[in-house]
């Protein structure tokens, strides 16, 4: 929605700016604006380490995302619409009790951001949609050949995949209406 370049592969969005180096002003209107259209009642986004894989873009989504969460609701940015509060942002996470099972999958080689058990607030099994949530993925194509982890996603076994991807892990984070 937002149409910039991954920082890994900047050639994604040819003659755009790479996510993390655009200015973090800009980047918080842009997603205001669409909060405010879209009125959602709960946003989600990547946890503050960005996720499993730590990637510069995801760690900057959740700064955008907290951000905008924030000034949607106010009277910030007044050409971006009526003010709008979603109830809560879900961080996208996985509890450091996922990782044994995730490094014995994907390989240790790799490092693994998790977040203590204790802060985790939802459980959510995915297995209904894995079809869709793998086709999601592996539409990362650039990843997929470079050997990212869509990469090594894309050459596991279905049992593999379903034991890795079947379940998602939230810390909920209420806002302030």
């Amino acid at each position: 929605m937002l149409g910039y370049a991954d920082a890994r592969v900047p050639e994604s969005a040819p003659g755009r700016p790479r996510w993390c180096d655009v200015p973090l002003e800009e980047a918080v209107h842009r997603l205001v604006v669409h909060i405010r259209e879209l009125r959602p009642e709960a946003l989600v986004t990547f946890d503050d380490h960005g996720g499993l894989t730590g990637h510069p873009d995801h760690v900057r989504t959740h700064r955008v995302t907290l951000l905008a969460a924030e000034a949607a609701s106010r009277e910030a940015y007044p050409d971006a619409g009526r003010p709008w509060a979603p109830s809560a942002v879900y961080l996208a996470t996985h509890p450091r009790s996922s990782v044994k099972a995730i490094e014995r999958i994907i390989g240790a080689r790799r490092a693994v951001h998790a977040t203590p058990d204790e802060q985790v607030t939802d459980r959510v099994d995915v297995s209904p949609w894995l079809e869709q949530k793998l086709a999601a993925i592996l539409a990362h194509g650039s990843e997929v050949d470079r050997g990212a982890l869509p990469g090594l996603i894309a050459r596991l076994s279905t049992t593999a995949r379903e034991e890795l991807l079947s379940t998602e892990w939230f810390i909920r984070r209420p806002l302030a209406r």
